[in-house]
């Protein structure tokens, strides 16, 4: 029996998958159980469904308060939420307000005299607005973490532990991410009730993912924004090129604007508005390439992307994961290509032996990446060039050694000159 049977008849009557995804199969019963989740599973896997679908589920549009409470790392990732449940509460009377920074903050708490049934937000706004007395969580009993990995961090975490506390005694609490260490697990049970604990692993979703193919090119550190550049004008490219900090997103930025390379970036001292239109831009295919944090990306939904480009090498392995598993979704083909300067060839090999990755290693020849290194593609393109030479060393050969045979254009030197 499809988990699906188990939502409201408007629900079921609004899925048009083929079937559910595996975090879907294990997480829609167990939060319509009420119970507390901690959920890990790789990027692209369908989380975002398999805890709104439940919460779409339990709220009673019929009660004018806020019943359900999302948190997330950043606006983007906030603003692709409310979408989903637009889309899914679309001719129903529950309502969605989002509270992310860069918004107009007076606009916001005109909306919240209304008492949306979800509010989904960030959590610098959410804070400023509950501190302020404009958003009030006590008759929220659903409060769901995305990306808990970011948000349970210390930079969040004291924040993010007093909307809990702030919210419905016996609330259920739900906890999501690609990737979760012990200890944000340890510090999301400190938060929860005899939590159920999910695990989905990328070979549990093989059967919708495309090939992957792991590559690397060896550039010198000042070379990578060129070999982006190079990538942007290649026909069918549409990546996302993550580098470690937002120092780099704005070096690169500022020398790729000067180039008119079909490339935008997304950081977090970009304006809501300029967000926006870079995340326009590339998904209509105006940018090939988009430059950003892992912080700015953090659970953007963007399908069809064809490579995901290290520009710096990650960290860790769980951020070489999280951020590789954006590409080769539904069937897709894709490749995950890092950007190797030399001082990072240690960790970059770490991580893929870790994995057990194999990966490949390319040039840039001719106006295109090709497998192999350097020496390798100055042979194969010395080979014809030999073959050409023998050939017309042997053409030479037959002609001399022909009777009465002289090249057109050689002349006899003439006696007496």
């Amino acid at each position: 029996m499809s988990v699906i049977s188990l939502l409201n008849e408007t629900l079921q009557n609004k899925w048009s998958f083929e079937k559910e995804m595996k975090i879907q199969t294990d997480m829609i019963p167990a939060m319509l159980e009420g119970k507390d989740i901690v959920a890990e599973s790789p990027t692209g896997s369908g989380k975002t469904l398999a805890f709104m679908l439940p919460i779409l589920n339990k709220v009673d549009a019929n009660k004018k308060t806020t019943q359900a409470l999302v948190v997330a790392p950043s606006q983007e990732l906030a603003m692709q939420i409310v979408e989903v449940i637009r889309d899914w509460t679309a001719g129903t009377d529950i309502t969605v307000q989002q509270l992310i920074g860069g918004a107009n903050s007076a606009r916001q708490i005109e909306k919240l005299k209304k008492k949306p049934t979800i509010v989904v937000g960030t959590p610098g706004r959410l804070n400023e607005l509950i501190r302020q007395g404009k958003l009030k969580l006590k008759d929220v009993e659903t409060v769901v973490l995305d990306e808990c990995d970011q948000l349970l961090s210390r930079d969040y975490r004291v924040v993010v532990k007093s909307f809990i506390d702030d919210s419905a005694w016996g609330r259920q609490v739900v906890v999501v991410s690609a990737t979760i260490t012990e200890e944000i697990e340890l510090v999301a049970e400190r938060l929860m009730n005899e939590p159920v604990r999910i695990k989905i692993k990328p070979e549990d979703i093989l059967e919708v993912g495309g090939k992957v193919i792991h590559s690397f090119v060896k550039v010198d550190e000042r070379d990578k924004t060129d070999m982006l550049r190079r990538l942007a004008n290649q026909e069918g490219v549409q990546a996302l090129a993550f580098v470690n900090n937002i120092d780099q997103v704005l070096m690169k930025e500022n020398k790729l604007k000067y180039r008119d390379a079909a490339i935008v970036s997304l950081h977090s001292e970009m304006k809501k508005d300029e967000r926006k239109g870079a995340l326009d831009a590339f998904r209509k295919g105006e940018a090939r390439i988009l430059i950003a944090t892992d912080i700015a990306a953090r659970g953007l939904d963007i399908s069809g992307l064809t490579h995901v480009i290290h520009v710096d090498v990650p960290r860790t392995i769980e951020q070489y994961t999280h951020r590789s598993g954006r590409t080769g979704r539904a069937g897709a083909d894709g490749e995950v290509l890092t950007l190797l300067s030399y001082k990072d060839e240690k960790t970059y090999k770490k991580i893929i032996r870790d994995l057990k990755i194999k990966a490949v290693q390319k040039v840039w020849s001719q106006g295109e990446f090709i497998e192999g290194n350097a020496k390798t593609v100055a042979t194969s393109k010395e080979k014809p060039k030999k073959a050409e030479a023998t050939a017309e060393k042997k053409t030479y050969q037959a002609k001399s050694s022909s009777k009465g045979r002289t090249f057109s254009n050689s002349k006899s030197p003439k006696k007496g000159k």
